[in-house]
């Protein structure tokens, strides 16, 4: 007969009721902890229910050398958690609750029925009956002069002891969903190092004529790719090669769709990108992207195509008979490179090299997700703050960003998973006097 956790006396507080927060509490109640969690919103996982509104990207399948590759500068943070509970690991994890999983055509990991709201209902009625208690409208506001958790709620304030604080509160974005960064203030008065909040997986403004915001606001860009001439990747490592005797660094260019919105560019292949051209605009002050409107086609095609008499009709004619080009992509030309119309080597250049000049990035409460957080060289191994022992971190308030396609659910989950053992560690080892006095 299996045995079951013995009860603790110990109580572990979580604030937060996202992705992160919620695999901390089922860690902690799966070994006899108690736990109770808050959250500002009437309902958990708000935030996890919109990301899934169109279709719920659990994670990727990618290669796992890839898939780490994803948190670019953040890898070497990332990579501990991610060992513990990668993207098969979540995948079990996600057939545990009684759902099933699929590849997509791109390799994204989907539920079967490509919902978030029946995963989160199993998974809500797992921590329900393992005795997690949830606290709604609970807004937290840092701590009392007690050294107790401080919270505002509907009929005014309340405050709480815990043995234990595990803080899931989100990044920056989508505020109305309860990530507003309100934490930021509280912990570094505290003396813990936090990283600016920016915006990652996010939209740029583009100084759009009106005449083309009216025609062509919402349009999609679809078979396009994008170079950044201005920035460079680093290829492979080839220090060791006697052919090499340096690192080498190719031109930046991806392949996709995206869409012009009425203040500039968002979507799918500018989210890929978006942390390049935000650090860029951050050191430069503006950056420019060069948009190939036929990816699939060689400049000499291009060329032969334009270059071929179009006798009485006019340019717009003329591009969708011979190259298929039509609506936004011409309207884009006109935007652009109205004067390479009278010269066909520079109009072929300029369908194939478009250059976009972008002034800034669109606010961090319309981003998919936020960049900066808490530094992990605050952290220790199981995510607890150096700063304060006893109180742990977890999800996208820590210091990292990944792209959309299932990367920043993974690390939510391995980060929660991660800073709840930590917080189970702590409890046993320190027992019910290890409070987060000031």
């Amino acid at each position: 007969m299996t045995s079951l956790p013995q009860p603790s006396n110990s109580t572990v507080a979580i604030i937060g009721g996202g992705p992160a927060g919620l695999m901390a509490a089922e860690i902690l109640s799966a070994n006899g902890i108690q736990v109770d969690l808050y959250d500002a919103m009437p309902s958990v996982g708000r935030k996890f229910l919109l990301a899934g509104k169109g279709g719920m990207n659990i994670t990727h399948s990618e290669p796992y050398a890839d898939f780490l590759s994803r948190y670019d500068k953040h890898a070497d943070d990332i990579a501990p958690l991610l060992h513990q509970f990668g993207p098969e690991a979540l995948r079990h994890w996600v057939q545990s609750l009684g759902i099933e999983t699929f590849v997509g055509s791109s390799g994204r990991v989907f539920p079967t029925d490509m919902k978030a709201a029946p995963l989160l209902r199993a998974w809500l009625h797992r921590l329900r009956m393992a005795g997690v208690r949830f606290h709604m409208r609970h807004r937290w506001i840092g701590w009392d002069v007690d050294g107790h958790l401080a919270f505002s709620v509907p009929e005014g304030s309340t405050s709480v002891m815990a043995d234990v604080t595990i803080l899931a509160l989100g990044g920056g974005s989508w505020a109305r969903l309860g990530s507003d960064g309100a934490w930021v203030s509280m912990l570094e008065q505290r003396k813990v190092a936090v990283a600016p909040l920016l915006p990652s997986n996010c939209g740029f403004n583009v100084g759009w004529t009106p005449h083309f915001i009216e025609r062509f606001a919402g349009d999609h860009l679809k078979s396009v790719a994008i170079a950044l001439p201005d920035l460079h990747v680093q290829g492979a490592d080839h220090s060791n090669d006697s052919h090499n005797e340096s690192h080498q660094e190719a031109p930046f260019r991806k392949q996709g769709e995206f869409v012009v919105s009425a203040n500039g560019v968002e979507g799918s292949l500018i989210y890929a990108i978006s942390a390049r051209l935000r650090d860029h605009i951050s050191r430069q002050g503006s950056a420019r992207l060069h948009l190939d409107l036929l990816p699939d086609w060689t400049y000499e095609r291009v060329l032969r195509e334009v270059s071929h008499p179009r006798g009485a009709r006019s340019w717009s004619s003329h591009l969708q008979s011979r190259l298929g080009l039509k609506g936004v992509k011409v309207g884009l030309l006109r935007e652009f490179a109205s004067t390479a119309f009278t010269d066909a080597t520079e109009l072929a250049l300029a369908i194939k090299a478009l250059p976009i000049p972008l002034e800034s990035s669109r606010p961090i409460d319309e981003a998919i997700s936020s960049a900066g957080g808490v530094m992990f060289n605050g952290l220790d191994g199981n995510l607890m703050l150096s700063a304060l022992p006893g109180v742990f971190c977890a999800g996208e308030m820590l210091d990292w960003e990944a792209p959309t396609g299932g990367y920043l659910l993974t690390a939510c989950f391995a980060s929660g998973r991660r800073a709840g053992l930590g917080a189970l560690n702590w409890v046993k080892s320190q027992g019910p006097k290890c409070r987060a006095d000031s």
